[in-house]
């Protein structure tokens, strides 16, 4: 049996990640955040209709520092994926894949992402009165 002399591809300890392979492994780990978040949010709705006692234990749970923070990285999810997604409906005009191009829309989805985080948890603070 004749050995086959074509390369193997990098090891991961040889590859450097990539603005783009990181973006892309970011939306799908937030797809899977959002999902896990609906589930914090059906927990929610599901104690609101039981009663006050079950309301009070999860509204002391997000309440509580690891709750928003559960709150913040959930609304960073949720603002990640549209800007991300927005991304990709422009690519799927087949606009965009030059790589300068993919990499200037890729830092906008990032500072996007952390400029409407800030702009909804400021504004949430503001109209809840700074709580």
């Amino acid at each position: 049996m004749a050995t086959d002399n074509t390369p193997l591809s990098p090891h991961l300890q040889v590859y450097r990640p990539q603005l783009t392979s990181v973006l892309s492994i970011l939306h799908r780990i937030t797809g899977i955040a959002l999902a896990v978040g609906t589930l914090v949010l059906v927990w929610w709705l599901i104690a609101a209709a039981a009663g006050p006692t079950a309301f009070d234990t999860v509204q002391s749970f997000i309440g509580s520092v690891i709750g928003r923070l559960l709150l913040l990285g959930w609304s960073f999810a949720l603002f990640y994926h549209l800007c991300s997604g927005i991304r990709h409906l422009v690519w799927d005009t087949g606009r965009g894949f030059e790589l300068s191009t993919a990499y200037a829309s890729g830092w906008l989805v990032v500072v996007a992402t952390v400029i409407l985080t800030a702009i909804s948890w400021v504004g949430g603070y503001a109209a809840l009165g700074g709580l």
